[in-house]
């Protein structure tokens, strides 16, 4: 497969577009994802101070002396703002001082807002800008333009492919986190990827929470990949874990924080039937997911093999990847109700315009497959843009009106503007 680009050109044109009218930017997103990398790019052309709160003597400092380590004239640059949040009190302070745009850089892997000891989240001061790993355009070079494109053409998209099942379990399988990629050998993949899981737990989690149960947390990790793309309660866990629903909750709430897991919310527009307001998860990177699972892409073809699940999961993953850049401002929930009706993906744009998406693993489509998208076409009317099976064939099909059968590869080799 090809070598990726060293960071995604769409993400470095949005902060360069955000350091010329807003004071503080935050490039936010999971560890080794390349923020590092892309700060250099970004800050390559302008005069720019950079302190990392990685090292213990910056942390030091900034402890220390919080309004002296954010004094800057120039550009001043901030890797894990999350290691020592209180800076962010001196740094509102510096802007409302002195409100040029472009005045602080920062890098995060924690959510901010999700911090219980962020004292401030610089309201009104602050643009933050997702870094996911590589999406599959980035890596193949291709316009991963398919959110655009759907809410564009509708049922009018048009996606002939040449990608086999044997190529999605080897995307699934590689992921998307720049080191990964650059291992073809799967054994040296899987101790990146092991090692990868094992900091975040040791480090980035026990910022955010009170971890008192290490092993059940590495346990929790493997059970949810073996629940990839399915509705998860804290009390589902409980018994496995032997962990109090409480404690579960907040372990849940810390893996997505530190951008290892996301949740997909449900859909309801109170159509008339009730619809399940819990979350779908998903892991912000397949290979982890894969990995946990101790799959390969061999493996993953076999029958029994959880290919469905990852498929799911990968694809929710990408459309994520895509709403950071799409010009479509449009939200991603899934929707599930009480007659037992579901959509994988349902995307809503700001005018009410909605795309239903359903996920298959295999190569052929029946109407039962349109189940679901048919229930939400019938409730939406004229709201309903397209109802899309992503499948792995190779062909663009219609299964009745607003319909479609599309190849998973529409995803990022559809251009945004046809």
């Amino acid at each position: 497969m090809p070598t990726p680009h060293l960071v995604p050109r769409r993400v470095a044109a949005q902060v360069n577009a955000a350091l010329t009218d807003t004071r503080v930017v935050l490039i936010s997103g999971a560890r080794q994802a390349g923020k590092s990398t892309l700060v250099r790019i970004v800050a390559g052309d302008r005069l720019a101070e950079r302190r990392d709160l990685d090292r213990a003597q910056d942390r030091a400092a900034a402890t220390a002396d919080p309004v002296g380590f954010v004094d800057s004239e120039e550009l001043l640059v901030i890797d894990e703002i999350q290691r020592v949040p209180e800076l962010l009190l001196a740094i509102k302070a510096a802007v409302d001082e002195d409100p040029r745009p472009g005045r602080y850089l920062l890098t995060g892997s924690s959510r901010l807002f999700g911090m219980v000891a962020a004292p401030d989240a610089l309201p009104g001061r602050m643009e933050t800008v997702e870094l996911w790993p590589f999406s599959q355009g980035e890596i193949d070079t291709e316009p991963d333009g398919f959110i655009d494109a759907i809410f564009t053409l509708g049922p009018d998209l048009r996606h002939e492919s040449t990608v086999t099942r044997a190529d999605y379990a080897a995307r699934i399988v590689r992921g998307g986190l720049p080191e990964a990629t650059t291992r073809d050998d799967p054994r040296r993949r899987q101790r990146f990827l092991d090692a990868y899981v094992q900091a975040l737990i040791d480090r980035d989690v026990r910022q955010l929470s009170d971890i008192q149960h290490k092993g059940e947390l590495r346990k929790l990790v493997r059970l949810l990949a073996a629940r990839s793309a399915t509705i998860i309660a804290a009390n589902s866990l409980e018994s496995a874990l032997g962990l109090s629903r409480p404690t579960v909750a907040r372990y849940l709430q810390a893996l997505e924080e530190i951008f290892l897991v996301k949740r997909i919310p449900g859909w309801s527009r109170n159509l008339g039937t009730r619809a399940t307001a819990a979350a779908k998860l998903i892991f912000v990177d397949s290979g982890i997911a894969a990995n946990e699972l101790a799959t390969d892409a061999r493996a993953l073809l076999r029958p029994g093999a959880p290919f469905g699940p990852l498929l799911e999961s990968f694809v929710l993953s990408e459309l994520s990847r895509q709403l950071t850049w799409s010009e479509q401002a449009v939200e991603l929930s899934h929707y599930r109700d009480q007659s037992r009706y579901e959509v994988d993906a349902v995307l809503e744009n700001r005018a009410g315009q909605v795309v239903g998406i359903e996920v298959k693993a295999a190569t052929t489509v029946g109407l039962d497959d349109f189940r679901g998208l048919r229930r939400l076409a019938g409730r939406l009317g004229d709201d309903f843009i397209a109802g899309v099976v992503l499948y792995t064939g190779t062909s663009t099909l219609p299964f009745g009106d607003k319909l479609r059968a599309v190849p998973v590869s529409a995803l990022w080799q559809a251009p945004a503007s046809i």
